[in-house]
């Protein structure tokens, strides 16, 4: 099954990413052959997943979870789901439209 994925580096920054086999990709972040960005970051460890029937959904996740800030990242996969909208970026800007550091 198609997964989307949300790992942890070792620098405490999150990296997300869409694959069929989730065991096999953690290996290859781990190993350096994975994302460039996880490549100088490791080790990764896998901090959320979503399973999904179809790989063009799992990617279609991939890339909205990436458009996210990273305290809305944290609160997904702390399970903190309805806090999910207010941590928006729409929601988060100010009247000078300018996001608010996490």
């Amino acid at each position: 099954m198609p997964y989307m994925y949300i790992l942890e580096c070792s620098d405490g920054s999150y990296y997300v990413g869409s694959t069929w086999n989730i065991e096999r990709r953690l290996s290859q972040h781990n190993a350096g052959e994975g994302a460039e960005y996880t490549r100088t970051r490791c080790p990764v460890e896998l901090r959320y997943l979503e399973e999904y029937y179809m790989i063009k959904d799992a990617f279609a996740r991939e890339k909205q979870v990436q458009g996210w800030s990273r305290r809305k990242r944290r609160a997904l996969i702390e399970g903190r789901a309805d806090e999910l909208p207010t941590l928006s970026r729409t929601a988060r800007l100010g009247s000078s439209g300018v996001e608010a550091v996490d």
